[in-house]
């Protein structure tokens, strides 16, 4: 079950498999040798409903231009390692799809990209066609690193018939997210369920999205490492006075926070739009269980409202944080064969790539020459869910609908506006602020001393990058 694109995606393991008896076969297409008309795209949508729905794009993109595509279904957690392997084999697949912000900077790194094919898909797409904050992401200086496909973000989802009952502000500040969680953690119930796993880039991921509203940065232009600072200081003092005070105890994974919150045991969640469908009762295999869902599965989805950024009191509006993933061109890629291939997907083919999960694909580019608006409207027809659809549209409120379409415009991340987008990809596998977080958790360091060990360990991290 892909519970989210943020943790690891365990229904993929026997797909896994299948990728690495498959990297002996990635064919390189700068091979002068290798098939012309045929390419290699990895893809990370790798559960089998998702592949198979993939195939049929695929086939729409062969009967159109006669390219076959040889598509290799890859897990996430495991992309880094398969693609170093199959750079010193000198079997690069052409495409990647799916890749999120750290891998594609990983790979700049390591000088795996054609970014000359990639600014050659936005060219002949037309820049003017996508989210300009996100073609942002996907760049170094001049240099278009990958093509931005689309993106989900992390979000609170709260209780609106609780928050009305008990006369509260929806929790849009720090002060307001920090009232609410006192005043609704009673009874039995808590205010808010949230991540302390420190094995999981989940948890780092609700902490930046909460540091970002406040202006707390991972680092700055300089390189100096800012978790310490006094904006940061104020996001490690709030994780920790909910954590301990207004959250179940002990380890608080991603599935334990969806769960207390789909019970009815905590007023609020901090989880990525993934969690929308399913909130919706959409999917047997994790529906809503609070006592009011038993009539109703839709319950909760009609009683819980979103916000996108949780604004501090230093700053930080208007800052939501989200994963874009893009289309990467490899170094050794057949280039007409592939650009070909990822302009298709973002146009005759990206609706229906859209539509694999509209709650965790919001669209980076919103249309085309005839139609600006052609994707994003689009996208509120396609059906979520998987053992019942619906638009969400039929579920959730206009003012839901449109929050959630403002989420490509507000994506912001750590480290890549400063130009170190390097730091991420060691950050989110060494899992330095997750471990902080979780000492805060378990109440075995104080919001300062989790500060200053998550920036010593990541001072550490930066220190190997620059040998």
């Amino acid at each position: 079950m892909k519970t989210s694109r943020i943790t690891t995606l365990a229904a993929g393991a026997a797909l896994l498999v299948m990728a690495s008896a498959s990297l002996t076969a990635c064919s390189s297409g700068g091979d002068s040798s290798s098939d012309s008309k045929t390419i290699t795209v990895w893809s990370e949508e790798n559960q089998p409903d998702r592949v198979n729905m993939t195939k049929d794009i695929i086939a729409g993109f062969t009967e159109k231009t006669g390219i076959k595509v040889d598509l290799v279904p890859v897990d996430d957690t495991q992309v880094a390692q398969l693609t170093a392997s199959a750079a010193l084999s000198g079997k690069l697949p052409d495409v990647m799809g799916g890749v999120p912000l750290s891998i594609v900077r990983q790979f700049q790194g390591q000088g795996l990209l054609n970014t000359d094919a990639a600014a050659t898909v936005i060219k002949e797409l037309g820049p003017d066609t996508f989210v300009p904050s996100t073609l942002a992401l996907d760049k170094d200086g001049d240099s278009q690193l990958a093509v931005p496909d689309s993106a989900f973000a992390q979000v609170l989802v709260y209780r609106k018939d609780l928050f009305a009952k008990a006369g509260l502000n929806p929790p849009t500040t720090y002060d307001d997210l920090k009232k609410a969680a006192k005043v609704l953690t009673a009874d039995g119930n808590y205010g808010i369920t949230l991540a302390t796993d420190p094995s999981d880039v989940f948890t780092s991921q609700t902490f930046e999205s909460l540091a970002l509203g406040n202006d707390c940065q991972l680092v700055d232009k300089d390189g100096t490492v800012g978790l310490d600072s006094d904006n940061c200081q104020k996001t490690w003092d709030l994780y920790a006075d909910l954590a301990q005070n207004d959250s179940p105890e002990g380890t608080q994974t991603v599935d334990t926070t969806r769960a207390s919150y789909f019970a009815g045991q905590a007023a609020m969640v901090d989880w990525s739009t993934y969690i929308l469908d399913e909130l919706a009762g959409l999917r047997n295999d994790a529906l809503p269980t609070c006592p009011e869902c038993q009539n109703d599965p839709t319950f909760l989805a009609k009683n819980s409202g979103i916000v996108t950024s949780i604004t501090g009191p230093d700053g930080g509006e208007g800052s939501t944080y989200g994963e874009a993933v893009s289309w990467v061109i490899t170094k050794n890629a057949n280039v007409d064969a592939s650009t070909q291939f990822v302009e298709y997907m973002m146009n005759e083919g990206y609706l229906d790539w859209l539509g694999m999960a509209p709650e965790g694909k919001f669209p980076l580019r919103t249309g085309d020459a005839t139609d600006p608006a052609k994707f994003t409207t689009g996208w509120t027809q396609l059906q979520a869910g998987v053992d019942t659809k619906k638009t969400l549209s039929e579920v959730y409120d206009a003012d839901t609908i449109a929050a959630l379409q403002g989420i490509p415009a507000e994506i912001n991340r750590w480290a890549i506006p400063q130009g170190q987008g390097a730091l991420l990809g060691p950050v989110n596998t060494e899992l330095p602020i997750a471990k902080a977080v979780a000492d805060l958790g378990s109440d075995s360091a104080t919001a300062k001393e989790a500060a200053q060990s998550a920036t010593d360990a990541v001072q550490q991290l930066e220190a190997k990058l620059t040998k």
